[in-house]
């Protein structure tokens, strides 16, 4: 019996084919490490730095939060010259009372003090947005969107209004919304944390 007969079943084996059973492992070179496994079928890796576009979102965030920041303290600021002009106007009529003038005015000087408030309000919102892009999830994307959303709207009127600054506004309302429904965005905002 002959051990070089390839067609002896008794005979020693001849060596697998390739690619048949287990897969081959890849040698591996002295003081290298191996290569990691390929990743599963459907897995995306996980953002570990913020997109340039959602930075953009976050930096225009904080741009309209500290304009609004100075829009409001500035109706709060001016609600009293607001308040004395209107009873200088309104007291020049003799037919309307001095007390009835004052009451106009301060009833002014509310309402300007009233917006002034909403304004800030507006402005904490954009900043607290802000700040939670780096850490946040799907909730702060959509409260970025909502509050881009409402600032475009704002600014829409506004722009009726012949107000041509409402422009730089709705512009940056614009890119907010487009910069955080994204394909980044998405999967900034979406990413799995540990």
């Amino acid at each position: 019996m002959s051990f070089g007969d390839p067609n002896n079943p008794y005979g020693p084996p001849q060596g697998q084919q390739q690619g048949y059973g287990y897969p081959q492992q890849q040698p591996q070179t002295p003081g290298y490490p191996a290569a990691p496994p390929a990743q599963p079928y459907g897995y995306q890796p996980t953002p570990v730095v913020m997109p340039g576009s959602v930075k953009a979102a976050r930096v225009m965030l904080y741009v309209l939060g500290g304009f609004q920041v100075l829009g409001g303290v500035l109706m709060m600021v001016a609600s009293a010259w607001f308040a004395d002009m209107f009873e200088d106007e309104i007291s020049s009529d003799p037919s309307i009372s001095a007390e009835d003038a004052d009451t106009v005015a301060s009833v002014g000087a509310g309402v300007m003090i009233g917006l002034g408030v909403v304004v800030l309000a507006f402005a904490v919102w954009a900043i607290l947005t802000a700040v939670k892009f780096k850490t946040g999830g799907t909730g702060v994307r959509v409260s970025a969107i909502i509050y881009a959303s409402l600032v475009t709207l704002f600014s829409v009127i506004s722009l009726l209004t012949a107000n041509v600054f409402a422009l730089i506004s709705l512009v940056l309302g614009i890119l907010i919304i487009v910069f955080c429904a994204n394909k980044n965005g998405s999967h900034w905002f979406n990413r799995p944390r540990y």
